[in-house]
């Protein structure tokens, strides 16, 4: 597959979590609750790059004045680009380097309806593409259906939710998780997706109006019944907008509409704030997971579980979908890191969704879905190591307690 590429008041805070015995819940459901806000709280080798945007303390937003400067030197005028100045896709103008990452709060833009709207940034590759492996890839998996979560999702799913953005087609959207932030704990406001849900790669430049919503129609009501909803029935926890941003170099040198070399390293870490409030996001949603950079073999990895919102038909992006397999290896070429693939049918919107796996007794996230074929039978992952944590930690020490 492409990889995969494929505001409101906070209503609610995640309800104690059941302890997991057995292997199928325990990926079914999210870590230790870590206490939510509102009504209800929680009971019981490419080298990393990083991009950033900022307000102010008052809540004007405000572009820092370096950033502002290197704008400008592109031809981008700033004051402008709130006012819808960031429509302007010219490709001399589409930022591509880590220092040109801006996104400043658009407050209002995405709209239930906006959201609704958007396409799946899909990723997808032909069977003559996954096949060029070089010997090293396991066999094509068995393809797994998807099976819908549970709702609320709030109360039965790790804390997955949506990454709607604007690219020159339009709005789009993959999927997200909430990750702790080892340097503030219990206040992390970083969200894990994938490269391709950040930047276009090699051909083009950062994406725009970058927005994460946890438990995205928690209740998984139709489009019917969501036709006159009101925002917090879409976005319970409210609208988080991406105020940093980081990808690694693999991926934006490399990747391409199929993937291509920029599939092995098709991770980003996002570092949001909320559009309205001030809590941080794992006090916001209750919830966070840790992330396994062990890089574990596919054979040491064991059962896998890939969460996210697949929009691609026949799905329709506004429920939440799950698929639990045991990983084989993907090669997409022998000077590449091997992927992890699982079977799944999850389609394009899915993409960026955390992969989850029981160490030590607890769900963390061991992958995120970047490619997949054509017929929608498998989807694979990177492998996150050093390079992964070098990006995570640079997210986390420089801009996590902002």
């Amino acid at each position: 597959m492409r990889s995969i590429r494929t505001s409101a008041p906070r209503r609610r805070g995640r309800r104690g979590v059941v302890a997991a015995t057995g292997l199928v819940a325990a990926l079914a459901l999210t870590a230790t609750a870590c206490g939510g806000s509102g009504e209800d709280k929680a009971s019981g080798k490419p080298e990393a790059t990083t991009s950033q945007a900022a307000d102010n303390d008052t809540g004007e937003v405000r572009i820092p004045s370096d950033i502002a400067d290197r704008l400008k030197e592109h031809g981008v005028d700033v004051d402008k680009w709130k006012e819808g100045g960031w429509k302007d896709w010219d490709k001399d103008k589409w930022l591509r380097e880590a220092k040109d990452f801006v996104n400043p709060v658009i407050e209002g833009l995405w709209k239930p309806e906006r959201m609704m709207s958007a396409k799946e940034a899909d990723k997808r590759i032909t069977t003559k593409d996954a096949s060029a492996d070089q010997g090293v890839s396991d066999p094509e998996p068995a393809p797994v259906t998807a099976q819908a979560e549970k709702t609320p999702y709030h109360r039965n799913a790790a804390p997955v939710g949506k990454v709607f953005f604007d690219s020159p087609e339009g709005p789009s959207v993959c999927s997200g998780t909430v990750i702790k932030d080892v340097n503030h704990p219990g206040k992390s406001n970083l969200v894990w997706t994938a490269g391709h849900c950040v930047h276009a790669g090699g051909n083009g430049g950062w994406y725009r109006n970058l927005v994460f919503v946890p438990a995205y129609n928690d209740y998984g009501k139709s489009e019917a019944d969501l036709s006159n909803a009101n925002p917090t029935e879409i976005a319970p926890y409210g609208n988080w907008w991406a105020d940093w941003a980081a990808t690694s170099n693999g991926w934006i040198k490399g990747g391409s509409e199929t993937g291509g070399a920029g599939a092995a390293y098709d991770y980003a870490v996002l570092h949001v704030k909320p559009e309205q409030g001030s809590k941080s996001l794992e006090e916001t949603v209750g919830a966070a997971l840790d992330v396994d950079f062990s890089a574990p073999s596919a054979a040491e990895a064991g059962k896998m579980g890939a969460w996210g919102y697949p929009a691609a038909p026949p799905y329709n992006g506004l429920k939440m979908f799950k698929c639990l397999d045991t990983p084989g290896r993907l090669s997409l070429s022998s000077s590449l890191p091997t992927m992890y693939r699982i079977g799944c049918t999850m389609t394009g919107g899915s993409s960026g969704g955390g992969w989850f796996r029981v160490l030590n007794g607890k769900t963390v996230l061991v992958s995120n879905t970047s490619i997949g074929p054509t017929d929608n039978t498998w989807l694979a992952g990177p492998q996150l190591g050093r390079d992964a944590e070098a990006l995570y930690q640079s997210m986390s020490k420089n801009y996590g307690g902002q």
